[in-house]
């Protein structure tokens, strides 16, 4: 079929029109952005505009399947703790929001151009949040900050942010434009990260709202645990002070005595040295009583005495269970109870309400509602959920012991990944899928918890995505998009047109995600190069930067998804601290790309 350059057929109006339609029923929340893309994908197929091939073309781009591998790769890195181990520091000594934000900036953007950015902000949120907490500051100071900078990063690599390996991907089905070199967006990240942060620094922070984490408020009304931990022999914590430790102040947690042989120091000052086979008990939060066994070197007492409960260590599971009236328990400890041989579970902590308790958790007599801290194995909530010596049996989400053990395999295998990335032996898709099956083959992940950490409705997404994008070239009506733009900007050349695949790319990422506004317009990108007889390439990286580079609404990046509840946001405060950034960079974007891609 042949297409006229400067008007639709009927496929192109229809194909339009559905891309239309799927953004605005995306501004209504009528559907989440997956279904909504997945479903304008099969109707251009069902009305004949693609072909089935070309609709299912989208789950064999290798930029979609190079981020399944880095959703398995960061799976690895947060359970064997490695990521933890990276972020443990960057807050040093910093005690005002101000020196937290220039402690953070410089590390986060190194760290982020070489991991999935998504997965830094998800490693640094409640190191974050937690930090705010003992300092008094506001998360909103913080949290949008962070979800910015790591935008920054990504952008400078091409595995930091999933729009950079989407359009390589495109790029690599494109005759005339060779794959995305893995520095090659740096020439211009790195610019942007100089104006981003001086921005955030001088302007931004300024503009943030500086409201109190609604998880403050909710603190004084939480469920207060009792747990012994004991220091292991070697431990890493022997020979620091409580307080260099960081036992002081974990957030949620009161360090009520130790226990060193015979004698209780109580109450504990923070400059208290820590030795080997010190029994520490604390009262706390459930998330902080479960932060306390991902500390190296720390183990549950109630573990060390009777062994960990639920098999291997990827296999357990942390889960809460309120003692019924008619439980065995009652009256009797913990210890005598013989719970984990009845049970196959250990008992890490327990809570009374409306009283503090004390002591050893094995000495502890079982009441009456008595809520119990377990870990168990992988079907202890199924198999008890109905049995009567329990009132209630609840998982705790997201709560496994850490692989400690396996944490430098994983920093080895992401250091590997890094390696092939840049040398380029292999393709960026294998490298990927080959350290991903390395992750799990070495124990850093078990298969069923990486699945849970890949993104299914973030492929999809972006893979339907894809399928329209097939149909705005098949259509003709990227041809006849661009045709129109190249005529509406003609008078001031390519620069223009440059400027404008730019900021139309942003509007698209500010409106729908990242990864579907690079899928959608790649093709407008390379058609408005074509019309013009211009290499494609400086195009291609105007469609990069501008689906990368969305600060002014929560929507069009998933990172600001993630603080936007923490940090207590509103629309409108991205809208105004993201804005000026939005401009500040397009103008940088535009005078640079022509520089380093010429036309």
């Amino acid at each position: 079929m042949t297409i006229g350059a400067g008007w639709l057929t009927w496929e192109g109006w229809v194909t339009v029109a559905v891309i239309v339609g799927v953004f605005l029923a995306m501004l209504r929340g009528l559907a989440t952005p997956d279904v909504l893309l997945l479903a304008g994908a099969v109707l251009v197929a069902v009305l004949g505009i693609i072909t089935p091939a070309e609709l299912l073309s989208g789950f064999a781009n290798p930029g979609m399947l190079t981020i399944a591998g880095m959703f398995v790769v960061a799976a690895g890195l947060r359970e064997t703790g490695a990521l933890d181990r990276l972020g443990r520091g960057m807050l040093g000594t910093a005690r005002t929001g101000g020196t937290a934000l220039t402690r953070l900036a410089p590390q986060v953007t190194l760290l982020s151009a070489f991991l999935n950015n998504t997965a830094v902000v998800a490693m640094l949120l409640p190191i974050v949040s937690d930090w705010c907490r003992r300092h008094g500051v506001s998360p909103s100071r913080l949290l949008m900050p962070l979800s910015y900078i790591t935008l920054l990063g990504g952008a400078c690599t091409l595995i930091g942010t999933s729009t950079n390996l989407i359009v390589s991907g495109l790029m690599a089905q494109t005759p005339s434009l060779a794959p995305l070199g893995f520095f090659e967006p740096a020439r211009v990240g790195l610019l942007a990260v100089v104006v981003g942060l001086a921005y955030l620094a001088l302007v931004g922070r300024r503009l943030l709202p500086d409201r109190r984490d609604l998880l403050v408020e909710m603190g004084a009304h939480a469920r207060e645990y009792l747990a012994n931990m004991r220091i292991e022999p070697g431990s890493r914590l022997v020979g620091l002070t409580v307080e260099q430790a960081g036992l002081r102040r974990l957030p949620g947690l009161f360090l009520i005595e130790i226990q060193r042989e015979d004698r209780i120091i109580a109450p504990v000052e923070p400059d208290e040295i820590l030795q080997a086979q010190d029994r520490l008990t604390f009262a706390g939060v459930v998330g902080t009583i479960v932060d306390l066994e991902r500390i190296p070197g720390l183990v549950s007492e109630e573990h060390e005495e009777n062994g960990a409960a639920g098999g291997p260590a990827g296999e357990r599971r942390y889960c809460e269970a309120v003692v019924s009236g008619t439980s065995p328990l009652i009256g009797r400890t913990i210890r005598d109870s013989n719970f984990r041989a009845m049970y196959n579970a250990a008992v890490v902590a327990v809570h009374r309400g409306g009283t503090r308790l004390t002591g050893r958790v094995g000495d502890i007599v079982v009441r009456r509602g008595d809520t119990l801290l377990l870990q168990t194995g992988p079907h202890f909530v199924p198999a008890h959920c109905n049995n009567a010596d329990f009132y209630l049996v609840s998982s705790v989400e997201d709560a496994r012991p850490v692989r400690h053990q396996r944490a430098f395999v994983a920093l080895f295998l992401l250091a590997l990944l890094i390696v092939l990335l840049i040398t380029g032996v292999i393709p960026v898709v294998v490298a990927a899928l080959a350290v991903a099956g390395l992750m799990i083959g070495t124990g850093c992940v078990s298969a069923g918890v990486a699945r849970r950490y890949v993104q299914w409705d973030v492929l999809l997404a972006i893979a339907a995505a894809l399928g329209l994008g097939e149909a705005l070239k098949a259509s003709g009506a990227a041809t006849a998009l661009a045709h129109t733009l190249v005529g509406l900007t003609s008078a001031w050349g390519p620069l223009a047109a440059l400027a404008a695949v730019y900021l139309v790319t942003v509007i698209f990422t500010e409106i729908v995600t990242n990864a579907a506004a690079a899928a959608l317009l790649f093709p407008l990108a390379v058609s408005v190069a074509g019309e013009l007889g211009v290499d494609a390439r400086g195009f291609a990286m105007a469609v990069i930067f501008g689906a990368s580079f969305g600060f002014a609404t929560p929507i069009g990046y998933q990172t600001h998804m993630m603080v936007f509840g923490p940090g207590g946001y509103r629309f409108a405060d991205f809208l105004r601290v993201g804005l000026p950034l939005n401009v500040l960079l397009w103008i940088l974007a535009v005078a640079v790309i022509p520089l380093f891609w010429p036309f």
